[in-house]
């Protein structure tokens, strides 16, 4: 089953040009810019338009309108996955997303960091792909050579349950590829990263992932 993966468009979706063939297109938040149902309205053709059997979405900090009225904003999706704290099941893998990150300004789905993880704690532990639109602390969350942005409950979270794919985007700098134990993180940020979705095979029997394709200056490890 082929993934095909991307974040933080903000509006800028038509940028990324025709897509990849796939079977789940996953968005991990930040469709938008300044978050309202007007700019969703705008947006969502594209979104519903996708060609592929499956899409799921998360929303970023950013998509202001999903935490003010989820039910108006998912009105405007067609044949379209909305996770938040949920999760959904497709031909036998187990797919969770959620939206919060670490308080920054005032943004959408932002918590102290010291509430966040009761969030976490409902990720249950048979998820295969998690989706978030934050990092976890020390992976894909770098905003300079010293700083970090990611949460470090995520991470502990994640190291417990041990999914085979966590996907986010969140910060814009350190797009990439990463495996840890045996998870595969990737910040699939298109924000910095010319604008490429990252590209995943995952086998829904054995439940191993294969990175296909990514960005040419997105990190591997």
């Amino acid at each position: 089953m082929r993934i095909v993966a991307v974040a933080d468009t903000h509006t800028f979706e038509k940028s990324l040009g025709e897509l990849p063939d796939g079977d789940i297109f996953i968005h991990a938040g930040d469709l938008l810019r300044k978050g309202s149902l007007d700019e969703l309205e705008k947006v969502s053709p594209w979104i519903n338009s996708l060609p592929y059997k499956y899409k799921i979405i998360v929303a970023g900090n950013h998509d202001r309108c999903f935490q003010e009225d989820s039910l108006q904003a998912c009105g405007l999706l067609k044949n379209v996955i909305y996770l938040e704290d949920s999760g959904v099941t497709i031909e036998g893998i187990n797919f969770w997303g959620s939206p919060w990150q670490p308080q920054f300004h005032d943004w959408a789905f932002n918590l102290p960091r010291n509430a966040l993880d009761e969030k976490w704690s409902k990720i249950p532990s048979n998820t295969h792909v998690l989706i978030t639109h934050g990092p976890p602390k020390g992976i894909g969350d770098g905003l300079n050579s010293s700083q970090r942005a990611g949460c470090e409950y995520l991470r502990k979270r994640v190291a417990n349950i041990r999914p085979v794919l966590h996907l986010f985007g969140h910060i814009h700098h350190d797009g990439g590829v990463w495996f840890h134990q045996s998870t595969c993180f990737a910040n699939v940020t298109t924000w910095e990263a010319e604008r490429m979705p990252t590209v995943f095979d995952i086998d829904p029997i054995e439940k191993i992932i294969k990175v296909v394709d990514l960005p040419k200056n997105a990190d591997y490890e």
